[in-house]
């Protein structure tokens, strides 16, 4: 969930262990994550069944690290969401 540019799935997939969904809903990320695996996230989290989600053993979600990125205005904890 949250995929970003599958840096956590990067973490976590390998011989024995697969990524079975990803949801994105920014557009840049989603494209760099087509072009890193080859597959497309599902969009928004909030717009998809939870019926359409694959059965899992593990659910990775990725930090919305833009509150604390150096590009952003680095609110953190503080921000309002």
């Amino acid at each position: 969930m949250f995929a970003g540019v599958a840096d956590i799935r990067q973490g976590f997939e390998d011989m024995n262990t697969r990524c079975a969904f990803s949801s994105e809903w920014d557009k840049f990320s989603a494209k760099t994550y087509k072009a890193n695996y080859g597959e497309v996230p599902f969009g928004g989290i909030t717009k998809i069944n939870v019926e359409d989600i694959p059965k899992h053993d593990v659910l990775l979600a990725g930090f919305p690290y833009q509150l604390f990125s150096n590009i952003g205005k680095r609110e953190g904890f503080g921000h309002e969401t």
